[in-house]
């Protein structure tokens, strides 16, 4: 019985890791950044990472993940940085999906304060 569980462990595990993997690396995302600007729809600070729902200008709610959750506290950001309703300016990643509206936070401009998520990939 325990061979029959741990083949299953591993069988469940590697169809899950790909996708796991694409989605907190880099690959799911486009190499070229853009920027996102609107209102704060909600936000959750919980685990795996942090993400914001943002209400763009054209009515559509888009998910922005913010650097994981111990990154995300060296930006500065912090359940107490922001509110649902404020203005949020977004530079990141978008989703290689088309239409998907997903995008990957480098840094994220709440109030005139930059929280940076990924100071790397900010540009030079």
């Amino acid at each position: 019985m325990r061979k029959v569980f741990a083949v299953a462990s591993v069988a469940i595990a590697a169809l899950y890791a790909p996708s796991a993997a694409a989605h907190h690396g880099w690959t799911w995302a486009q190499e070229a950044q853009s920027t996102l600007s609107g209102t704060i729809a909600s936000i959750s600070m919980a685990p795996p990472h942090p993400t914001i729902q943002v209400l763009a200008a054209d009515g559509q709610i888009w998910q922005v993940d913010l650097g994981n959750p111990s990154q995300t506290r060296r930006s500065g950001f912090t359940a107490d940085s922001a509110k649902v309703g404020d203005a949020i300016e977004v530079l990141g990643n978008r989703s290689r999906e088309p239409g998907k509206p997903h995008m990957k936070a480098v840094r994220i401009t709440v109030g005139g304060q930059h929280y940076d998520m990924y100071p790397a990939r900010l540009p030079r």
